[in-house]
């Protein structure tokens, strides 16, 4: 915290969080820095982290531009710092809490440094919350130890500023050598380390897009590094972005990488994978892709619109209400989301499910129940589906159930199964229409042409109609790309639209396609590395990938 302080009298100042938002991987902001984030008035942010940030900013937060850019040795750019720099200060003398996000850490910002100074010429309070650094969080990801048992020096150079001096100093030691660069200056930085002493079969690693599922790592030495990136067809990055990072020198652990590479080893590692959902409904199976090493892409393909004869809808909560039900019977989250705001109309709460037993057809409906305060009596124990919960569900006995009657809210186009389940268990069903599904509108056309060409590596069909919709609104899926189904019924479907399925879940859970995709993907890198060939992705098979291919 800043020794400053505002004099009486003055005006009260805001308050300035400098906060270093990591490498690139979201996962590595600290709960501090989520705090500082979650309370912010004002976000200030570097381009390539705002994303990694604003997500836990909260809602109405002002993000102001134009922001730094990630080169400032330029007349333009050094302009930009100093309109960010106005910008922070400007509204900190208004009283608002700022957070000036920079990308690593913000000890090693000069920038960031020059507006601490500035924070505290005027008496604004200021506070610093560090960052995982480049230069350390990027070899970590990239399976490259900076240090071994006997302790070997390790030196940190940044190649844009470092002086001909450093250079000797590296040069002369038998350390490691961290050194932050361009794509466009590895070569010069190879040449540089040798001009200054290092032998040319020293061992190198390069990493660009470090810490991202767009993280590609090279093993070279100083003098083949600029043959293996032109072999490997690397080109410059058309965004610019996060420095690369390289590490050099003989302990740098670069011989034992396939040993030591956690990251992009993972099953699915760079994997586009397609998600038929909408971001709420996608989020645990999103987020499940992710630790896989999987970059999912939401694209809905059904919208859900009230009945259009509510009455049926309305009849049947008031009959909740006055104990009209024994039982209410969940087969989706839209089926929850469609009580749920019926109850908030007229005012109710999950206290009106006093009394009342709940089902739920499976693990994510269950889940928003729980969210909505109610915890269901019955989920299946084997299959999450309709005809799982009927394995479960006790047949009507008029003795031990004063009320015969099961409320069953759920879509328009919703099979039968259960109804005449329940029927056939002695049961009276009031089925109703809580909601309608339609199909959703198109993605946009880059999304659509990534569909059809073969951009996405799989696509995850959790039901028939997000086959039938999918292709309704976007195209047939490229025969490169791996189609998973969630069930036998849905992969019959995506035969009949020509499509060849690859993957099978086990049991028709969202989370064990998830698995079986994963499974799928760490046997075809088995299948890949057994054979001595390169690992890639079903996207890369495609004609002119390769040609296409830029670094991340």
């Amino acid at each position: 915290m800043s020794p400053t302080s505002n004099l009486p009298g003055t005006p009260a100042h805001g308050h300035v969080t400098f906060l270093g938002a990591g490498p690139g991987d979201p996962g590595l902001l600290t709960l501090r820095a989520v705090e500082a984030l979650a309370r912010a008035d004002v976000l200030i942010a570097e381009p390539d982290v705002l994303d990694v940030v604003r997500v836990h900013a909260r809602g109405g937060v002002d993000t102001p531009g134009p922001t730094v850019a990630d080169d400032a040795s330029t007349t333009a750019d050094t302009a930009t710092f100093r309109v960010a720099t106005n910008l922070v200060m400007e509204a900190a003398r208004g009283g608002r809490r700022v957070v000036r996000a920079v990308s690593g850490d913000p000890g090693l910002d000069t920038h960031a440094a020059e507006e601490m100074l500035a924070c505290a010429a005027e008496g604004i309070s200021f506070e610093v919350v560090p960052g995982v650094a480049a230069a350390v969080g990027v070899p970590a990801y990239a399976g490259v130890p900076l240090r071994d048992a006997q302790g070997a020096d390790v030196r940190f150079i940044d190649a844009r500023t470092a002086s001909d001096r450093c250079w000797s100093e590296v040069g002369a030691s038998d350390g490691t050598a961290v050194v932050s660069t361009s794509l466009d200056s590895v070569a010069a930085t190879a040449g540089e380390l040798v001009a200054a002493g290092r032998k040319p079969d020293t061992p190198m690693t390069v990493t660009i897009g470090g810490t991202t599922t767009r993280q590609r790592t090279w093993n070279a030495t100083l003098g083949t590094i600029a043959q293996v990136l032109k072999q490997a067809k690397v080109l410059p990055s058309p965004e610019g972005g996060r420095p690369v990072i390289a590490v050099v020198g003989e302990r740098s652990a670069a011989a034992q990488r396939d040993q030591l590479s956690w990251f992009e080893s993972k099953p699915l590692f760079g994997w586009r994978v397609l998600v038929p959902r909408t971001k709420e409904q996608a989020a645990s199976l999103s987020d499940q892709l992710r630790s896989y090493g999987a970059v999912p892409h939401e694209v809905p393909t059904i919208a859900v619109e009230p009945p259009r004869t509510p009455q049926q809808m309305e009849r049947a909560v008031k009959g909740l209400v006055t104990g009209r039900y024994e039982w209410i019977a969940f087969t989706s989250v839209n089926a929850v989301k469609a009580v749920r705001e019926k109850f908030e109309e007229y005012g109710l709460d999950a206290r009106a499910f006093a009394g009342i037993k709940v089902a739920a057809v499976g693990e994510q409906t269950a889940a928003a129940l729980i969210a909505f305060g109610v915890k269901p009596d019955l989920v299946p124990s084997g299959e999450q589906s309709a005809a799982g919960l009927l394995e479960d569900w006790p047949p009507y006995d008029p003795v031990f159930d004063p009320i015969d009657r099961v409320f069953l809210p759920r879509a328009d186009i919703a099979t039968e199964t259960l109804v005449a389940g329940l029927i056939d268990l002695g049961w009276e069903v009031d089925d109703v229409t809580a909601y309608r599904t339609v199909r959703a509108s198109p993605p946009p056309a880059e999304t659509r042409e990534a569909i059809k060409g073969g951009g996405f590596d799989a696509v995850l069909f959790t039901s028939s109609s997000t086959v039938r919709n999918l292709v309704g609104i976007a195209g047939k899926p490229h025969n490169v790309t791996v189609i998973a189904c969630i069930g036998p019924a849905t992969a019959k479907t995506a035969e009949e639209h020509g499509l060849r399925v690859d993957v099978m879940a086990p049991e028709p859970s969202v989370h064990k396609l998830a698995q079986a995709l994963a499974d799928f993907g760490a046997r075809r890198r088995d299948a890949a590395l057994d054979a001595g060939d390169p690992v890639t992705r079903p996207s890369e098979r495609r004609p002119g990938s390769r040609r296409r291919r830029t670094a991340p």
